[in-house]
């Protein structure tokens, strides 16, 4: 069953980055990093469950938030170093406690925070 590990690319650290995906409504929640293990477990387990780095441990999201995360599928991209979650979210994905931590939108003029940014073929607007 483990087979499909040898065809994943992880970097020098034993990590690949997952970006998790709200399965019904593709709306890009996050991303965060999984070791083996991690992903292993998250198949097991059906739910997602990440490697913290600054931690140098296991993260399950959602244990202290309630905000964890249904494991529906994954996708590794054409070259198998990065993977999709397909997850149903329940609550914030990101720890500043927003639907997706992708809130803040970058223009010629700077960055500026954004929720509407999250949701982007909701809020496409002319000239975007």
């Amino acid at each position: 069953m483990t087979d499909f590990m040898e065809q994943l690319n992880f970097n020098a650290d034993g990590l690949i980055p997952a970006i998790a995906q709200q399965w019904d409504s593709g709306e890009v929640l996050m991303m965060a990093w999984m070791s083996k293990e991690t992903l292993l477990k998250s198949l097991e387990q059906k739910r997602a469950i990440y490697y913290s780095r600054s931690r140098q441990s296991e993260w399950r999201k959602g244990d202290s938030s309630g905000h964890i995360q249904k494991l529906k599928g994954i996708r590794a991209d054409c070259d198998t170093d990065c993977i999709l979650l397909l997850v149903d979210q329940v609550g914030a994905a990101c720890h500043k406690n927003t639907r997706s931590c992708f809130t803040k939108k970058i223009s010629e003029t700077g960055i500026t925070n954004n929720e509407e940014t999250a949701y982007p073929n909701l809020f496409i607007k002319n000239n975007e």
